[in-house]
């Protein structure tokens, strides 16, 4: 499961689902412009760049 598939999978959950994505990953996608949060490529992208600058101790989670 790539990122975009991750992050829509979140966004989209029952309210009462208790999945969570890293913080890091919910930043680059809702820094992203609407309409790119939908390009696979771009969300994918924004995220790897994210992601890895994250800490490895990172336990922070939405």
């Amino acid at each position: 499961m790539d990122a975009f598939d991750r992050f829509w999978e979140w966004a989209e959950k029952p309210l009462d689902s208790p999945l969570t994505i890293p913080a890091e990953l919910h930043r680059a996608v809702m820094e992203l412009p609407p309409e790119d949060r939908r390009d696979r490529a771009k969300v994918n992208e924004a995220a790897a760049r994210a992601l890895s600058d994250r800490p490895l101790t990172s336990d922070r989670s939405v």
